[in-house]
């Protein structure tokens, strides 16, 4: 990493790399830390190299509010790369605000916010539960059972699944929430629960490491996970290496990155990423968007030549970047990105076969102003 001097710009990186996320926050640092490499080894951002300066909250949400002030306050940054779950996001969004800094937030959340101090890099509700709820209905059947976290993002994730699949003739036939790092017995009283509600279908927002717990019990439980798949917003290549592969064959993940999506960028970033931190170390979309999200900053910083919240902000909403799952580009209306949803089935081999994808990049709604839920999302991509 660059050395502490004036010659440099310096951002603060605010990742959780142990802790109830410390799995899906490790992809997001180590995303985050290669694109830094890359950008550094090409010579900086107008000669200057990008001097990051990393905390570690531990999943704790009193600790990134501590953190991003000690960043913005005393560490002499007004950038920050950081957060993954909506509870850390909003506990220092204030802090923020109040320090005019900006934060750039490389993670899927529910919606319904905005901030002048935000950049939002990563899929809204419109660009993934959209697709999946008519995926679900067309492919498995009618009857859906809901799951999740007890916190903002899987209560209103999960809201908006509940009226897709009911404006589109299905059935809700159980709901059940757990804490957020809840033990065994929480996420198998959840299976059992799933069992005798015999639905076609489970949507989980269950994350974190309470997920990894109700994957296990659910493969223990012996459910057939062909015909009756967990389908998530969340549970990519990283947390099934952690799982197990063979637990998780079957289940559906809906995002706008996976690590077979084909083309030359993806191919050079696997390469990459693995060259750098292990051949068994898959990619995934959270490390692909905190990665996609420092090379847009490096183009708006280069265009703006400050690191002020406001000229930076209006520098990146100019950019596009060919990211490893395509050409990605900022909403000037919303500050979240134009991104490709897609659909993937876990293989025996932890990696996923893609079984439909847009055609094109979808508008980010995160507030649904504009969002049909009568509409069949399906009939806007192909099957690979």
């Amino acid at each position: 990493m660059a050395a502490k001097d004036g010659a440099t710009w310096r951002i603060g990186v605010l990742f959780s790399r142990s802790g109830v996320s410390g799995v899906t926050e490790t992809e997001h640092f180590l995303g985050t830390a290669l694109a830094i490499e890359e950008v550094n080894a090409a010579g900086g951002v107008l000669g200057r190299q990008i001097e990051p300066v990393c905390y570690d909250p531990a999943g704790d949400n009193e600790g990134y509010r501590a953190f991003a002030r000690r960043l913005l306050a005393e560490d002499g940054v007004e950038v920050i790369f950081g957060c993954s779950l909506s509870a850390s996001r909003k506990s220092v969004l204030s802090t923020i605000e109040r320090h005019n800094g900006l934060l750039w937030y490389p993670s899927i959340y529910e919606g319904f916010e905005y901030s002048e101090n935000v950049l939002y890099t990563a899929s809204t509700l419109n660009q993934n539960v959209f697709a999946l709820a008519d995926f679900l209905l067309g492919e498995y059947g009618r009857r859906i059972f809901i799951v999740g976290s007890d916190y903002i993002y899987p209560r209103e994730s999960n809201r908006v699944m509940r009226d897709l699949i009911e404006a589109k003739g299905g059935v809700i036939v159980g709901e059940l929430y757990a804490p957020l790092d809840a033990n065994e017995d929480a996420h198998n009283e959840m299976v059992a629960a799933i069992q005798r509600a015999e639905p076609d279908a489970v949507f989980s927002t269950v994350v974190g490491r309470g997920a990894e717990r109700l994957y296990r019990a659910y493969a223990d439980a012996g459910i057939d996970r062909a015909r009756r798949p967990i389908a998530s917003l969340t549970m990519s290549e990283g947390q099934i290496r952690a799982i197990g592969p063979e637990r998780c064959s079957g289940h559906l993940l809906a995002a706008h990155y996976f690590e077979r999506l084909d083309g030359d960028e993806n191919r050079r970033f696997v390469s990459a990423f693995k060259a750098r931190f292990g051949a068994e170390r898959p990619t995934s979309m959270w490390s692909e968007t905190a990665y996609a999200q420092v090379h847009l900053f490096a183009r708006a910083l280069a265009a703006a030549g400050t690191l002020d919240a406001e000229r930076l902000s209006a520098a990146a909403m100019r950019q596009r970047f060919l990211a490893p799952e395509g050409e990605i580009a900022f909403d000037g209306d919303t500050r979240h990105v134009w991104l490709t949803p897609g659909i993937g089935v876990a293989r025996a081999d932890g990696q996923f076969d893609v079984a439909w994808r847009s055609r094109r990049p979808v508008r980010p709604d995160p507030y649904l102003a504009s969002s049909r839920f009568e509409t069949n999302w399906l009939e806007e991509g192909v099957a690979p």
